[in-house]
């Protein structure tokens, strides 16, 4: 009974999935405009941050709805999809759970923020 209801979820996923997808790229919000010197600013700042995510996760669409209206270029790594970002994320932040911003500070050390809520609130008062 397990495995049919496993299976019977895959296949919502996989009938929603085109929908999420297409729902996400007509409802992403315009970026703010910032000026160039401040956009440079923005994108060397953004170059120490990464976001494990799933596509079709509607968690991660929230997530990646922010960074877009934002005009943050955050490097988006497919948890789902590459083995490779899957064991970082297990090894790093401890479980494989998204949306999971991974943040390199100054000193090396990694934090790794889970929740598209303080994802979101974290990228709003350092980006917003």
């Amino acid at each position: 009974m397990r495995i049919l209801i496993r299976y019977f979820f895959r296949g919502v996923r996989l009938v929603l999935a085109p929908f999420m997808l297409m729902s996400e790229k007509l409802s992403t919000p315009k970026s703010i405009e910032r000026s160039p010197e401040q956009q440079a600013q923005v994108d060397q700042a953004c170059q120490q941050l990464a976001l494990y995510q799933f596509r079709t996760c509607p968690f991660c669409i929230k997530v990646r709805k922010e960074i877009a209206r934002l005009g943050l270029n955050i490097e988006l790594r497919d948890a789902q999809l590459d083995p490779a970002h899957k064991q970082a994320l297990l090894e790093g932040g401890g479980k494989v759970k998204v949306p999971c911003l991974n943040i390199t500070h100054d000193d090396g050390r990694e934090e790794w923020m889970y929740e598209s809520d303080t994802i979101n609130a974290w990228l709003h008062r350092r980006f917003g």
